[in-house]
């Protein structure tokens, strides 16, 4: 009987199910958008009932693409939106509240009121930068918000979880109550040196230790599969946060390796090896994985408009009709005429951490069209990596030698090329786009056997594309550093 593994791809806005066979290839995917809620301005919220129905429905319709069962199934990864905060109750598995997605800003004035060598403290056990991002102050959150909620929890009635111990919780019928290393250190209640959950962090936070899942290493058996859709139980056997399974499944498994993926924001993140790199240069510290007994930690800097940038040019602008038309408008004239674009739409992310820092199109004349700004946009991109790549490297005292990309915009021929002269590097684009599932395949796979070894699942990761650096851009680049301190507030941003 022909086996297979199946990867749990649940994200912010849809989710989805990937089948992969031995050869790491794509036998069936199914895919299942669900309501985004936002109750108040700042407030992002899912549906936890919604998350688990539209995951089932997925998994369903990608095997009976197939015509399979459970028992072609070899092994289950999941891989997941972090951060995002799911309370429910131990007995009947039903949410207190909604999921407070990671977007979601409602407990930013608490965060403004922690005193500063309280954040210190928290930064040096967690590696993250205090924000509401983390799941920690969204915790807190719904135990006093939520009525009952503080006392159920002080009795030990209620769980809380990432989305992957939700899904995990759901799938096993609500036997096994776990996550893994990598979506544990997104919590900021776990301390990224001892790996376990931080006595001193939950005080302060008014966490339960009842509360908390196992914490397991990324690539392990966790549990079987109770849900009726696989009429057999199957191993659940990896899982790792949605940016760190991209990590893996880009076979970034040495110190050094980074890759980048370009969605609506970037994520970038290097592995720097078995021992955490605490940034002074603004970066957040977080494990990758943990495999056996080895633990890789990364590095990451997160951009928070990449891609949505083309989507601002269609939707804001009006100069183009659809995304896909960026690329021709910007290749049209051969460089940005003197015109920056700092997409700091939200506010800028690593190295800055700027919220208050405004969207700037530096540089603009009477020749200026709408092509110049297109390219200026895409270019922009480009350069906040780069901000992020020179942080990394002066961080972790290592050279950049290759940056593997993925995501939508790493479509983009024109980006990528661009992307390599500013680095000065190569710039590989994969085979297979799909790396986030696909590193959550790998981690089940080697966890039941199904892969033997990584130097088994390297030789399947190929290059799709290879760009080289063939420009020197230092002009450009110190046109990029004069427009991002115009576009920067001023105002203190790192406590």
């Amino acid at each position: 009987m022909e086996k297979y593994i199946l990867a749990i791809d649940q994200g912010t806005s849809s989710s989805r199910a990937i089948i992969f066979d031995h050869k790491a290839g794509i036998r069936s995917v199914a895919q299942k958008e669900f309501t985004q809620h936002f109750p108040r301005p700042g407030w992002v919220e899912h549906d936890p009932m919604e998350i688990w129905s539209s995951e089932a429905s997925v998994i369903a319709e990608a095997m009976a693409k197939m015509d399979i069962s459970g028992k072609n199934i070899a092994g289950i990864g999941v891989t997941n939106q972090r951060e995002t905060t799911i309370v429910w109750d131990a007995k009947t598995g039903k949410p207190v509240y909604n999921a407070i997605v990671w977007q979601d800003r409602r407990t930013g004035d608490y965060c403004e009121s922690i005193d500063p060598s309280t954040v210190a403290k928290i930064r040096e056990k967690t590696g993250l930068i205090l924000d509401p991002y983390f799941s920690a102050t969204k915790i807190r959150w719904i135990l006093q918000n939520v009525p009952g909620a503080r006392e159920k929890a002080m009795e030990g009635e209620l769980r809380f979880g990432t989305v992957d111990s939700w899904l995990v919780w759901n799938l096993t019928g609500g036997e096994v109550h776990v996550t893994d290393v990598s979506n544990a250190s997104r919590t900021m209640l776990f301390n990224i040196h001892t790996l376990d959950w931080d006595s001193e962090l939950l005080e302060f936070f008014g966490v339960p230790h009842s509360m908390l899942p196992k914490v397991c290493s990324s690539s392990c058996i966790y549990g079987y599969t109770k849900a009726a859709l696989f009429a057999h139980e199957v191993p659940i056997a990896g899982i790792a946060g949605d940016q760190q399974a991209a990590l893996f499944g880009q076979m970034c498994t040495n110190p050094g390796d980074i890759k980048n993926t370009y969605g609506t924001g970037c994520f970038l993140l290097m592995n720097t090896g078995e021992k955490p790199i605490m940034s002074e240069n603004n970066l957040l510290s977080t494990v990758a994985w943990k495999i056996g007994e080895q633990v890789n930690y990364a590095l990451e800097g997160s951009i928070f408009v990449g891609g949505s940038v083309v989507q601002w040019l269609r939707d804001g602008l009006g100069i183009i009709k659809s995304s896909s038309e960026v690329e021709a408008l910007a290749a049209s004239v051969p460089d940005n005429g003197g015109v920056y674009f700092v997409p700091a739409l939200t506010g800028l992310g690593a190295p800055y951490w700027d919220p208050y820092a405004k969207g700037t199109i530096y540089g603009i004349t009477r020749g200026t069209t709408a092509a110049h700004i297109a390219r200026a946009a895409l270019e922009g991109i480009a350069f906040q990596t780069m901000d992020i790549v020179r942080a990394m490297e002066r961080d972790a005292g290592i050279k950049l030698g290759t940056l593997k990309v993925d995501g939508g915009a790493s479509r983009n021929n024109l980006l990528m090329q661009f992307q390599a002269d500013v680095l000065g590097t190569r710039v590989v684009r994969p085979r297979v786009s799909e790396t986030t599932a696909e590193g959550a395949a790998y981690l089940a796979g080697l966890a039941v056997g199904y892969w033997s070894s990584l130097e088994e699942i390297r030789k399947y990761w190929q290059a799709e594309a290879d760009f080289k650096p063939q420009f020197s851009r230092e002009e450009e680049k110190a046109g990029w550093a004069d427009a991002v301190k115009r576009a920067l507030s001023g105002k203190e941003k790192i406590k």
